[in-house]
């Protein structure tokens, strides 16, 4: 029996109708394999992967590999996004004996949960030097049915090495000017001056190394770690990673170039990007980057948006090519034939314009769009013409799929991205939009002790509760959305979500973890700084306590904040792209950061352009409150600062000590430029 109907999650939803008879992650599950005496199967996975979807039509979907599976295991589906302590723990314990980790992740259990044999995606037939997977369950089977005390005693040895893997940097120093200078060089080394980016393929958009290398710049005035940035986003901006009709980033380029795309596209990449977008417009005026922002967030709303007022998680890489296959980028790649058909004329400008190619740039002679490196030799209208043309033929051939699943942690980041860039670019609908998402948090994501739920799906909240990403990320949006609005009530649920951070996220050291102390116990409690495709749970959490700490002077918030940071001084010289949002943290930190008091009646002209000129300040984390005197017990920054011989006036202060009030943009300006 397939116990995975009733399940919310889009991806376990996915496998309800397998031949395998699958359990979710329960209790139950590893009982029934203790009253079975057999071992667990554990599958992660999520539903916009390619190859979870590949290995479920080869295998999973196979009757012959499902009756053996029935007979021989217990078989448990998890969706990592929905159980991301349970994903973490596992896939330590695969990359430790692998060397490498990804999904569709295959892990053997004993009825205990302790992991023995591990792999990822099992081909049906041998390949490549890969067992295929009826291999794999046989020789597991006969392992457990022969060999039992050697399974046990190597079950027994890996939970005892993870047991020693606990990171415990919370009495370290903060970091200083030398750290962020070596993570700089560092970057430096990793960085690829011809493509942008770092590394080789594939290649990851860098969103929160680019946050660090802008505060940094910033800053200190370094003008390489600006060109990192602007080149970087640039790359990206123009290749194939970007969809050049729709807007949004794909999750990677599979080559060096930014040409060919792993095609899902995933809210929590766009959301980190359309910030980074804005935020390098603010600090260059750069119209692509303008224009990359804007886009970014329209794709997100128009759509990822919910119609509770969240944000679904992902679209598909596959999609019907028009046969009745599902493939991988048939949505998005176009052939010259393709052009003609739709464009006539005009078939040959954009096939030149967008990279178009007979032989093509992806599979089976298609393209990927692309745009030209200077586009000064084109006219604007007509690209206009043509680029809307395309995209209302686009929206004729079948979509891909979408999780509807709203992540707390992923529509927190979309609460602030989109609550900066509609106050950057005067967009009041794109507050709007962050505003619903957030109140769809507080409403269905939070109980009574604003304890946080991971996902909702369809206006009904998960069964599972927050991580420490959850907390951190939502509290940033809610921290965003106070200094956009200047509503004091977002600061004050920001407040109640750190505060379980400092209580059950926090031990007595500083140190931080993934699950809340009472969270289920897994064979480890799962911790880790390192930022991956999002900020890691600690790293987020720092960045929320100082911008709090800034916005109420609340000590113990930034006490917890520089004790998290003792992972940055670490690890920031050492692997600086993996911890890039700490390390932006750490710029905000050593700016202070400044915060930004903005006094005087809400509707005076003068007082929008005082908060406006604060919102565009680049100071590294810099914090504004706006509102009047009257409002200083929801926005503590706001307290004894009143109006200069009655016209509003912008503070800048750092903990809480202010320069002299100024009453004009350029003051203020000049005042935040020191």
């Amino acid at each position: 029996m397939n116990r995975l109907a009733h399940e919310t999650s889009p991806y376990l939803l996915q496998h309800a109708d397998n031949p395998v008879d699958w359990w979710p992650w329960s209790a139950a599950a590893f009982d029934e394999a203790r009253k079975r005496d057999v071992p667990v199967l554990l599958s992660v996975g999520y539903s916009s992967c390619h190859w979870c979807h590949v290995m479920a039509h080869e295998s999973f979907e196979d009757e012959v590999t499902a009756a053996y599976l029935n007979e021989h295991f217990v078989s448990v589906k998890v969706d990592r996004e929905e159980r991301p302590d349970v994903d973490a723990v596992y896939m330590e314990a695969v990359q430790a004996a692998t060397g490498q980790g990804g999904w569709p992740m295959s892990v053997f259990l004993t009825p205990e949960a302790e992991p023995f044999y591990f792999g990822t995606y099992f081909p049906p037939a041998p390949r490549h030097g890969m067992p295929s997977f009826r291999q794999v369950l046989e020789g597991v089977h006969q392992a457990w049915t022969d060999r039992r005390d050697e399974v046990t005693e190597v079950a027994g040895k890996i939970v005892r090495d993870l047991a020693q893997r606990e990171i415990g940097y919370g009495d370290a120093q903060t970091p200083g000017e030398e750290e962020l200078v070596q993570a700089l060089l560092g970057l430096t080394r990793d960085y690829d001056p011809q493509r942008g980016g770092f590394g080789g393929a594939p290649k990851f958009p860098p969103s929160m190394v680019i946050e660090f290398l802008l505060r940094h710049h910033a800053r200190t005035g370094s003008e390489g770690a600006l060109q990192m940035a602007q080149d970087t986003c640039e790359r990206m901006a123009r290749g194939g990673i970007y969809d050049q009709l729709g807007g949004g980033f794909a999750r990677y380029s599979v080559d060096r170039d930014w040409v060919v795309p792993h095609f899902e596209k995933m809210l929590y990449d766009n959301a980190l990007l359309c910030r980074v977008y804005a935020r390098l417009w603010r600090a260059t005026g750069s119209e692509l980057a303008r224009r990359v922002a804007l886009e970014t967030a329209d794709f997100m709303v128009r759509e990822l948006r919910t119609s509770e007022g969240g944000f679904a998680s992902a679209l598909d890489a596959d999609s019907d090519d028009g046969t009745g296959r599902h493939v991988e980028g048939a949505y998005y790649v176009w052939t010259p034939e393709q052009l003609r058909e739709v464009l006539g004329d005009d078939a040959e400008l954009a096939a030149h314009y967008f990279g178009v190619t007979e032989d093509g740039t992806f599979e089976h002679g298609s393209s990927v769009l692309q745009l030209p490196q200077h586009e000064g030799v084109f006219d604007a209208q007509k690209i206009e013409s043509l680029r809307r043309r395309l995209l209302e033929k686009r929206a004729e051939r079948p979509a891909p799929g979408r999780d509807d699943k709203v992540v707390a942690a992923w529509n927190g980041l979309a609460v602030a991205a989109l609550a900066e860039t509609g106050a950057y670019f005067d967009r009041p609908d794109l507050v709007e939009a962050a505003i619903g998402a957030a109140d769809l948090l507080v409403r269905l994501h939070m109980d009574e002790h604003a304890r946080l739920a991971r996902t909702s799906k369809g206006g009904q909240v998960g069964a599972n509760a927050g991580v420490l990403e959850d907390y951190a990320d939502v509290a940033e949006g809610f921290l965003a959305l106070a200094s956009v609005t200047g509503e004091g009530v977002w600061l004050e649920f920001a407040g109640f979500l750190l505060d379980h951070v400092l209580l059950r996220f926090t031990d007595e050291s500083g140190t931080l973890y993934d699950t809340a102390a009472d969270a289920e116990k897994l064979i480890r409690r799962p911790q880790d700084p390192t930022d991956n495709a999002t900020p890691s749970g600690w790293t987020a959490a720092a960045g929320a306590l100082l911008s709090y700490a800034a916005q109420t002077g609340a000590e113990p918030h930034r006490t917890a904040a520089e004790k998290a940071l003792g992972v940055v001084k670490a690890l920031g010289p050492r692997v600086p792209r993996f911890i890039g949002w700490g390390l932006a943290v750490a710029e905000a930190l050593l700016d202070g950061p400044r915060e930004v008091a903005v006094v005087g009646p809400v509707g005076d002209p003068a007082t929008r352009e005082l908060h406006r000129a604060a919102l565009l300040a680049t100071a590294p984390g810099a914090v504004v409150a706006v509102g009047e005197p009257g409002d200083a017990e929801q926005l503590p920054l706001l307290a004894d600062r009143g109006l200069v011989d009655g016209r509003p006036a912008a503070y800048v202060c750092r903990r809480f000590v202010c320069d002299r009030p100024v009453t004009d943009v350029a003051g203020l300006e000049a005042a935040l430029a020191r």
